[in-house]
């Protein structure tokens, strides 16, 4: 490999060749060699538009001459393309304020636009970061990169599931399903009811994240270092929002609050919430599609193959996309089975089912950016290795529950002895090695007035419920209902 030798006010660096990047932005390459998470694109992408904006912002308050601003503009340009990506090379892990990013961002564009310009015009400093600082441009990249891509990626795939849903309510509104309730057949549910629910979830989350739009609109671009604006020309946080809003077709806003914006991610927190809850809706989905049998037949057969035909006389094949299944080029101990995606707007989507021991888990990925057979072995990863399934060893002979201690009833008008049947084993989910004997239970009577009486218990690791067992009053607990099968 051939290297230049570029500097700053560190001394020399060798930087590759062939690289737009410069001096600070190989400091960074080679003394942050933590994990192998790269900055996501979205992030190199908002960056781009915001030193575009910059640079015009600039321009229009007369700091920044025409040559200079029609060069950032084009490297910047290259940048929002994606044309550039080989020459952001740095992770995720940095210092707090994002310098390294900032800095290979400026270093990127300055070489680039030197290029087109054919001379040596841009410096990183002086032009490229011109009124700004890495303290108000990285939570100004990080806004700009979350609301445009919840605007323009997971709203129209979110609308689309929406309307599968809506379609799917009228094609079975007249099949009728047993509900499901503490484990067990309910009452009557229409499956259009059931998908109702579904559809609701999606709409409510899109709700969520539409309330954190308008946080995330606000940019805290001209705070520069410390939220007061220094080195900046007056009227620069405004000029620039009002650009990127023309740039993005966004109505982003100067946050009225810099030193708020420069050190607060309340809004990304904020959207980060609505974001989980969407997560979990998706992974409830998916674990009611498993009970399906011809679902999980589907989902779990790696290769089916359709024989010839009168239309047809070779043998067909219709192959299992899911690369983490056995024998495939990301296989993963346990892992059962489930359903890849890939759309222009939501990008790679993945849902996989695992199993190790008694513990099946369902790991959801959306938009991934690293990957999503990687991203989905971390995630199962985490969940196998620092958490286990415990069987509580209940007793499912009867026991008498006279004297069971209660959160909110006593056991009253129960005779001298009452007693009560665990139809199946109680697990508990808890950090591995927890001792479960350390585990607190809380009980308490349920009064139906259908059906035999029954106690609930649940148990709590930390303040958090881990699992929970109903046991049923022996007396009027049919045959049927003890020789059931779990």
């Amino acid at each position: 490999m051939e290297y230049r030798i570029e500097r700053d006010s560190m001394g020399e660096m060798q930087v590759p060749a062939d690289k737009y990047w410069a001096a600070q932005t190989q400091r960074s390459f080679q003394n942050f060699k933590i994990g192998g998470e790269k900055m996501p694109a979205e992030i190199i992408h908002a960056f781009g538009i915001l030193k575009k904006g910059a640079a015009i912002a600039n321009y229009n308050l007369g700091k920044l001459d025409e040559e200079k601003k029609d060069a950032i503009c084009k490297a910047a340009d290259d940048v929002i393309d994606g044309k550039l990506m080989e020459h952001f090379p740095l992770v995720v892990w940095q210092t707090g304020s994002g310098t390294q990013s900032n800095m290979n961002s400026n270093e990127v564009i300055a070489n680039r636009g030197n290029e087109i310009a054919g001379k040596k015009l841009l410096h990183p400093n002086d032009h490229i970061n011109m009124s700004q600082s890495s303290n108000d441009t990285f939570p100004t990249a990080l806004h700009i990169a979350a609301a445009m891509s919840i605007e323009d990626k997971l709203f129209p795939a979110m609308d689309k599931l929406i309307e599968t849903f809506k379609r799917l309510e009228a094609e079975n509104d007249d099949v009728v399903k047993s509900g499901r309730t503490h484990l067990q057949d309910a009452v009557p549910i229409k499956f259009s009811q059931e998908i109702s629910g579904w559809r609701n979830m999606l709409e409510k989350t899109k709700k969520m994240l539409e309330a954190a739009l308008p946080g995330l609109k606000e940019l805290a671009l001209g705070g520069t270092a410390v939220g007061t604006g220094l080195n900046a020309p007056a009227g620069f946080d405004k000029e620039v929002a009002k650009v990127i809003s023309e740039l993005t077709g966004k109505d982003f806003v100067t946050a009225e609050n810099k030193f708020h914006a420069l050190t607060a991610k309340d809004d990304i927190t904020f959207a980060h919430g609505a974001l989980k809850a969407l997560a979990a809706d998706m992974m409830k989905i998916a674990k009611a599609a498993w009970y399906n049998p011809e679902f999980r037949k589907f989902v779990t057969t790696q290769t089916y193959e359709i024989p010839p035909t009168n239309k047809q006389s070779e043998t067909r094949y219709l192959l299992n996309h899911h690369r983490m299944m056995s024998g495939q080029s990301y296989a993963y101990d346990g892992v059962l089975g489930g359903k890849t995606g890939y759309t222009n707007v939501a990008g790679n989507t993945l849902v996989t089912y695992a199993k190790r021991g008694n513990s099946i888990l369902i790991a959801v990925v959306l938009n991934s950016t690293n990957g999503a057979f990687p991203d989905t072995t971390s995630l199962l990863d985490y969940g196998f290795d620092n958490f286990e399934k415990v069987d509580m060893n209940v007793d499912t002979n009867p026991v008498p529950a006279t004297f069971l201690p209660c959160e909110k009833h006593l056991l009253k008008n129960s005779g001298d002895l009452c007693s009560f049947y665990y139809m199946r084993h109680v697990y508990v989910t808890v950090p591995t090695g927890t001792d479960v004997s350390q585990l607190v239970r809380k009980q308490w009577l349920l009064n139906n007035s259908v059906g035999p009486k029954r106690i609930k218990s649940k148990y709590y690791f930390n303040d958090h419920m881990v699992g929970y067992g109903m046991q049923y009053e022996k007396e009027i607990l049919s045959d049927l209902l003890l020789s059931t099968s779990f």
